[in-house]
């Protein structure tokens, strides 16, 4: 039962090729919001990929990972210290997927491909695999968001978040177990799917299989070992089993809950709108689309626009996924001007709490 539950966590419908189609021929917003993006970058004279303050992120981020493990294997402290620091190593582990591996992922961290691509594998230490992740997040997700039956990412199973989804008898209690699921998602996700997708050599829920590298196949033995050599064999070792069981699930589930809850408030919320996958054409243009179905949220707040790597700026991030999101405070005003002057409805919340609020509607409306 709990095999078949992980299993079956996040996993949907990931067909690398669609025949829907965006209604681009009078894209006059789209091709004024880029000139006026453009025109930005040129007057500030600067590059759309990382600087100084995302190199200094990094590696603060990456020095607190070594600091917290190395306390937490190494130093081993009061049971009620190490608690903590588990909770801030899950925090940790999503914030380093946030920062470095989200940007490098979409080749936005640095100019250099090389960078980019080495910086990306920091999804293979925490447990992941970047080039299964690619497929998944840059293709389907960020072409084809919040459409039914082609954006994986809102096929949860166990929960229903829009109309077109079937209504069973356990979405009822969807807004008590929901929090439940988004905390072992992360488990889900480097322990169970990623094998899945290797042997099966297809994103789970779709028939069309992919080519998968030689040298990916290597990377991924070589990752999924060097993982379990740190997070599970060096801490047995060290602290014993009990232990490291408990704190990998804290971390795991502190994890989980923050990268389940960074997407879905930005996506599954009552503002946002969900399309059919049923129909060949959209009838907006692509960028328009992306304004319809992504929220921003907390956009002033400083402390967490830097630990999630300004993906509360979603909306800037769909629009100009290349860009990276040290600009995106900046291309925010841009961006909700060209909405202004084309009457484009731009969707915000102030707050990550009225956001939280906003999805946990959603879930209930959905539940019934």
């Amino acid at each position: 039962m709990v095999v078949e539950l992980v299993r079956q966590i996040v996993s949907g419908n990931n067909n690398m090729k669609s025949t829907i189609k965006f209604n681009n021929l009078n894209s006059l917003f789209s091709k004024s919001l880029k000139n006026n993006i453009n025109e930005y970058f040129n007057n500030t004279i600067q590059k759309k990929t990382g600087n100084s303050k995302l190199y200094t992120k990094a590696i603060i981020l990456m020095a607190s990972f070594v600091l917290i493990y190395s306390i937490l294997v190494f130093v081993q402290p009061h049971w009620a210290i190490s608690i903590i620091l588990c909770l801030i190593f899950g925090v940790n582990l999503a914030a380093i997927g946030f920062n470095i591996m989200h940007d490098a992922g979409h080749n936005s961290f640095s100019e250099n491909k090389h960078v980019n691509n080495i910086l990306s594998y920091s999804l293979n230490l925490l447990g992941g695999n970047i080039f299964f992740w690619k497929q998944k997040h840059n293709i389907a997700h960020h072409t084809y968001t919040n459409i039914d039956g082609e954006d994986p990412d809102i096929e949860v199973k166990f929960m229903r978040i829009h109309q077109d989804q079937q209504l069973k008898k356990h979405h009822r209690f969807q807004p008590i177990y929901f929090i439940f699921l988004y905390g072992i998602s992360y488990f889900a996700w480097i322990f169970y799917q990623d094998y899945e997708k290797y042997f099966k050599q297809k994103m789970i829920g779709s028939e069309r299989t992919f080519q998968f590298p030689v040298k990916e196949k290597v990377i991924f033995w070589i990752s999924k070992l060097v993982h379990a050599l740190i997070f599970i064999v060096i801490p047995v070792i060290f602290v014993g089993w009990l232990q490291t069981l408990i704190g990998l699930l804290i971390a795991g589930a502190v994890c989980g809950i923050c990268l389940a809850t960074v997407f879905q408030l930005a996506h599954v919320v009552s503002e946002t709108e969900f399309k059919s996958g049923d129909q060949p054409k959209i009838e907006e243009e692509w960028m328009i689309h992306q304004i319809q179905s992504t929220a921003n949220f907390s956009t002033k707040n400083r402390m967490l626009t830097w630990l999630l790597g300004g993906l509360n700026f979603q909306v800037e991030h769909h629009l100009f996924p290349k860009i990276s999101h040290i600009h995106y405070p900046a291309l925010n005003k841009i961006v909700r001007q060209a909405c202004k002057e084309y009457e484009i409805k731009y969707n915000e919340y102030n707050s990550f709490w009225s956001a939280f609020k906003s999805h946990v509607k959603v879930i209930k409306h959905m539940s019934v």
